[in-house]
């Protein structure tokens, strides 16, 4: 039976930050707005599940505020590294954070758009989202979610009756808000600004901000900080990992500091253990390519460490930036296993296991969805070759995690590569049919039970 639905809880945490944070903005006045897609599972979790149809698009299509929280939308400021390029002339160019609530486990979340309408950091934006860029986000979040990765959950996708032109798709396409439930938006580029800026006192603040709200912490320490960003973010590169999924654009802008991943454009799941594999076309040096994932949050992690200098020692900040691959290590450890669907045995052990899996993946060019779907409870099957033999061993002594006997195991695996996701939108772009979205939905979420 699934849980009692959330009580709504509402909260103004953000505006304790002060308006040197935000800016008030208003939502776009869409021509239409047609409900395209409801997550009634994430709303329960926040008191949101009873709301109808016309309730729903009020509030996730017009931005009529929600009761006793944020009473206008909020456009977050921040700057960060592009490409490992800085840019100080961005923020919340086509979203704003219109509400916080609690959820049943008593963190905070925030309600977030994407294309919402343009806001004082759009440059020559025009604040939109397509239709298909939403439905790219559903598919992203739903898979992510089930397969470990700590993720937004997109709430809300509403189709808004205008015709948008973008260059790297046909034109003019179909427009959409989005809404997005996020344990929190403060991203590693909300503190670069403000070392930037040098702006201390606001730094302080921050700090203060992310321990007591988004880590339930009575702490005021930079260093308590970076140690928690540290632990998130090297759980999220492994997870990454182990879901064979490729973010495409980890610049220090889309770094959320709870370790939430967040914000997806180019993003693909590689169809193979493959390090070069790339999810934007524009990515031409590989800088984010799948094998460079770990990298490149460390990195990125590296931006907070050096913004947090401006309250904090250099030297404490380099110790616990350092401990990064310390965090790494055991979270790809456990990511895999789980993937594997076995009880983790210890640390050697464990660390064995996961590179004689990665050289098998990698020399065999496997297919991922595949090969985890067979391999889940620790069994390499029969019609496996001989490349497999030094898995085949490794696994002897380990035990499944769960039974194999929820139906999901009884099919074929759910995958989310780039064809289907094509796949999926064809029918939607020619005949307004979202059937295959809908049944594809259901099968992540049945995917997501089996492995749970």
């Amino acid at each position: 039976m699934p849980p009692a639905p959330q009580a709504y809880r509402p909260a103004t945490a953000l505006l304790d930050l002060g308006p040197t944070f935000w800016d008030p903005v208003e939502g776009a006045n869409f021509p239409g707005t047609i409900v395209r897609y409801r997550n009634d599972r994430a709303a329960a979790e926040v008191g949101l599940a009873d709301l109808d149809d016309a309730e729903w698009v009020r509030h996730f299509g017009r931005f009529a505020p929600l009761p006793d929280t944020l009473p206008q939308p909020l456009a977050l400021r921040y700057h960060g590294h592009q490409f490992r390029s800085y840019n100080p002339d961005i923020g919340d160019g086509r979203g704003f954070t219109f509400a916080q609530l609690y959820d049943r486990a008593g963190r905070l979340m925030d309600l977030g758009t994407k294309g919402s309408g343009q806001t004082p950091y759009s440059r020559f934006g025009d604040g939109r989202l397509t239709l298909k860029g939403g439905v790219r986000e559903i598919l992203a979040t739903e898979m992510l979610e089930a397969l470990n990765v700590p993720t937004s959950r997109t709430l809300s996708l509403i189709e808004t009756g205008e015709e948008l032109v973008r260059g790297d798709e046909p034109s003019p396409t179909r427009s959409a808000v989005l809404v997005r439930l996020s344990h929190g938006h403060i991203r590693i580029g909300t503190f670069q600004r403000l070392a930037y800026e040098q702006d201390e006192d606001g730094m302080r603040a921050l700090v203060g901000y992310v321990l007591r709200r988004l880590y339930g912490e009575e702490s005021d320490d930079p260093i308590r900080l970076l140690d928690h960003v540290v632990r998130r973010t090297a759980t999220l590169a492994a997870r990454y990992m182990a879901a064979g999924f490729v973010h495409g654009v980890l610049n220090s802008d889309n770094i959320n500091v709870t370790g939430e991943s967040f914000d997806y454009g180019p993003w693909r799941f590689a169809p193979s253990w493959d390090p070069n594999f790339t999810a934007a076309y524009f990515d031409q040096t590989g800088l984010y390519a799948f094998g460079r994932q770990p990298e490149a949050i460390h990195w990125d992690v590296m931006q907070l460490a050096a913004s947090l200098r401006l309250v904090a020692e250099s030297e404490p900040l380099i110790e616990t930036l350092q401990t990064f691959a310390s965090h790494y290590q055991p979270a790809i450890a456990d990511a895999l296993l789980w993937r594997l669907g076995v009880v983790p045995r210890g640390a050697e052990p464990d660390r064995a296991l996961v590179q004689t899996l990665e050289r098998a993946l990698r020399t065999t060019a496997a297919p991922l969805d595949r090969t985890f779907f067979d391999l889940f409870g620790g069994t390499v099957p029969a019609s496996y070759d001989a490349a497999w033999d030094g898995l085949r061993a490794a696994l002897a002594d380990y035990r499944p995690r769960k039974p194999s006997d929820h139906p999901y195991w009884q099919g074929e695996p759910c995958a989310m590569l780039i064809d289907e996701v094509e796949a999926i939108w064809a029918p939607i772009a020619d005949s307004d049919d979202w059937s295959r979205l809908h049944a594809k939905v259901d099968a992540i979420r049945q995917m997501g039970e089996a492995l749970a």
